[in-house]
């Protein structure tokens, strides 16, 4: 079993994959990480850019609402454990220096804040105020949401 940091890398891993996929970013992650399961093996290497592919695949392929979800969360545990298998895999000089690796990995190629959106949408980590004078406002595929009536500020009342 993983240390309680390795784990969370394995799993900073399994969301960059995912929060990637589709995404401008998506590219240099996906080599950079073909490349780290690799360590230098060209047909590693390759073995995993198809499996990359085919996650991406899967993340672009599932329909909105219930079944993206379900997609994205089975592509970032698979993921995660794939990480979680190839550092346990190694004796512990090699795996410190894998841990570094990935760590310089993920600092380096993996969408800021862990906020992506694909398809030209937009993304935002942290709160959002949205405001709307004499109209409406909506919003899709939302998490954590507010919704209240602000109090009228100096200028309105």
């Amino acid at each position: 079993m993983l240390a309680e940091g390795l784990a969370a890398l394995a799993a900073a891993g399994g969301a960059a994959v995912v929060q990637a996929a589709g995404t401008s970013a998506w590219q240099e992650l996906q080599q950079a990480v073909a490349q780290w399961f690799g360590r230098g093996d060209g047909a590693r290497e390759r073995v995993e850019l198809e499996r990359l592919d085919r996650s991406a695949a899967v993340l672009e392929g599932a329909q909105d609402g219930g079944e993206a979800e379900r997609a994205r969360i089975g592509q970032q545990a698979a993921w995660q454990a794939r990480f979680e298998q190839a550092l346990e895999s190694l004796g512990e000089p090699e795996r410190e220096r894998a841990a570094r690796l990935l760590r310089a990995l993920l600092d380096a190629h993996a969408p800021a804040d862990g906020v992506s959106a694909p398809g030209g949408g937009q993304a935002v980590g942290g709160n959002v105020d949205i405001r709307a004078d004499h109209g409406s406002a909506a919003a899709l595929r939302m998490r954590d949401v507010t919704v209240g009536t602000p109090k009228p500020g100096p200028q309105q009342g």
